[in-house]
């Protein structure tokens, strides 16, 4: 016990220790016990010894910890979670017996409740010390009721063990050691159906794994989306080569899953760390698959940008919307739109979307998930925002009234901020999967007082780990962004000029509030031809009277009459 306490305490607590001697009696594979008084933004906890940081993998504020030293720099080090002398009031149990080890999930360890609550201070502390922001408001986290396996894509990188054991799993924390899964918990369970059979084919047919250091072998990743409202299946392996040998026999495995749609495989010949390369060639089924968020299809290929987590994205484009503040006519720019989720979530209330994206394939899916959903105000153009939006106002000398900005992690490129600038939008709705970023931009969107940042909504997209979305609504002028009550009598109104007024989002509001069902714009505008209503000019006829279109189903049309009658329309 002495020889312990001699490890733990090397140096002495004094209050008044000078800064020069910090860290001089730290050494590798030293014991120490210290509290946790912070975190990263990665995950990792802080704790302090006699002035000396430790960075602690797996721990939690308020935890009195007993760690060994593993890496000792001159001011801080890193060290190893030997044991819990006194959780935290904030530990929890991780369900998923490999959350310590993968490097998927950094918050399995923390009661739900602190996860929402690190991540709401993560977003305040990016947007104080990096867009120098002090007066500030982040609404609480948006949670989720069930935090668990709500991802719908997964993608497991293959490989070897020492023995040369076939390894199907996630990395480790920080490398690319790959830890063997049989479940994860943030994924679908049919994840676990089609791993375990990918791994019987590749042993059986002697399939070999990729090799990152050689850059020999082929199957170098698994892909599996699940479309939460249809339950359609998609299988894609990434292969390091040109043909699948054997595909036959791990397709007749494979097409039996319940719900399997679509299954291929990606050539990736690089010797990169990106994961998907650019051509896919499907081996049975369709080339997509299809899921739908508020209503709206979309379809999904291998290559498309989709939010792993349906249930939230609709909290989250659901925010988006609300902030664009639509009425109906305005002009939207939707940027970094991939395959049109957020385009076509605003096109249901705006009089124009115009979405940008640099992949020619995403801009492909957008369009035809427009034309499926019965979408005419939208259009879409491949290439760079900042290079699209300036030629589109040198042409039409049409400026934006909204635009919506949905970047990737580095966020927006310098010269889209300033094209922006120069549209002079009413109101901007970014939204962001990297706070750091989001911060940064945020400091030139404001400058000299152009925009100011009225509402901070950040979302868990992402719960177990330490990512967060978020969604920022910036105005011009001086608006105060606190409601009006404001009283009236419905007497005292005509009520004459709302009776074919009801929108496409009540109608679909009154179905699903009182029958449960969703409808889609395309089915509405069906019925309303039926009726004889007049169609507004977002939803026009078809383009010819051999358009495949799906038709509505007879309770729908139903349901969808019961809302004509209720809005007085018929």
């Amino acid at each position: 016990m002495e020889k312990r306490n001699q490890e733990m305490n090397p140096v002495p607590n004094g209050k008044s220790q000078d800064k020069k001697s910090i860290g001089k009696n730290i050494e590798k594979n030293q014991l120490a016990e210290v509290v946790i008084q912070d975190m990263t933004e990665n995950g990792e906890g802080i704790g302090k010894l006699d002035g000396y940081t430790l960075f602690i993998k797996d721990t939690v504020i308020g935890d009195r910890v007993l760690v060994k030293i593993i890496k000792a720099k001159k001011t801080y080090g890193y060290a190893r979670l030997m044991e819990i002398l006194t959780p935290s009031a904030d530990r929890t149990e991780p369900r998923c017996p490999a959350a310590g080890p993968c490097g998927g999930c950094q918050l399995q360890s923390m009661t739900y409740e602190a996860q929402l609550a690190f991540k709401r201070k993560k977003v305040e502390d990016h947007l104080r010390r990096i867009g120098g922001f002090s007066d500030i408001t982040v609404e609480p986290v948006i949670g989720m009721e069930e935090p668990w396996c709500y991802r719908n894509k997964a993608q497991f990188p293959v490989g070897r063990d020492r023995d040369g054991k076939i390894r199907i799993g996630f990395y480790a924390w920080r490398t690319h050691s790959i830890i063997e899964t049989e479940r994860c918990y943030l994924g679908r369970p049919v994840n676990e159906q089609v791993l375990a059979i990918v791994r019987t084919w590749m042993s059986r047919q002697k399939i070999v794994p990729y090799d990152e250091t050689t850059g020999k072998g082929l199957i170098r990743h698994v892909l599996i989306r699940e479309g939460r409202a249809t339950g359609q299946v998609m299988v894609c392996l990434v292969i390091n080569g040109k043909k699948l040998p054997a595909a036959e026999m791990l397709v007749q495995e494979l097409k039996d899953i319940p719900g399997m749609t679509s299954i291929s495989y990606n050539i990736n010949m690089e010797q990169t760390n990106v994961i998907l390369g650019r051509q896919v060639v499907t081996l049975w089924g369709e080339d997509t698959i299809e899921d739908q968020i508020g209503g709206i299809s979309f379809r999904i290929s291998p290559l498309s940008f989709y939010q792993v987590n349906p249930e939230q994205t609709e909290r989250l484009y659901g925010k988006a919307l609300e902030f664009a503040g639509l009425t109906g006519g305005e002009n939207v720019w939707d940027l970094y739109c991939g395959i049109g989720t957020i385009s076509l979530f605003l096109a249901q209330k705006a009089g124009k979307v115009h979405g940008v994206e640099i992949i020619p394939a995403a801009i492909e899916n957008a369009r035809e998930n427009a034309e499926r959903n019965g979408f005419t105000n939208t259009e879409f153009f491949v290439g760079k925002a900042e290079e699209v939006l300036p030629q589109w106002y040198r042409e039409h000398g049409e400026k934006a009234d909204v635009i919506v900005v949905d970047p990737p992690r580095k966020g927006c490129d310098p010269a889209l901020l300033d094209v922006m600038l120069q549209m002079d939008p009413e109101r901007i709705v970014y939204v962001s999967c990297d706070s750091a970023t989001l911060a940064r931009d945020l400091k030139i969107l404001t400058g000299e007082n152009r925009y100011q940042i009225k509402t901070i909504q950040p979302v868990d997209m992402f719960p177990q780990s330490v990512h967060v979305e978020t969604v920022v609504l910036l105005s011009k002028g001086e608006i105060d962004s606190k409601k009006v009550r404001v009283e009236f009598s419905l007497e005292d109104m005509d009520m004459s000029e709302f009776q074919d007024g009801a929108t496409y989002p009540q109608i679909k509001e009154y179905v699903l509030e009182h029958t449960g069902l969703k409808v889609s714009n395309l089915y509405i505008s069906q019925i309303k031809r039926k009726c004889g209503l007049e169609v507004g000019k977002n939803y026009n006829l078809p383009k010819s009277e051999d358009s495949r279109q799906p038709q509505c189903p007879p309770e729908k049309e139903k349901a969808i009459r019961e809302a004509f009658k209720y809005f007085g329309m018929i």
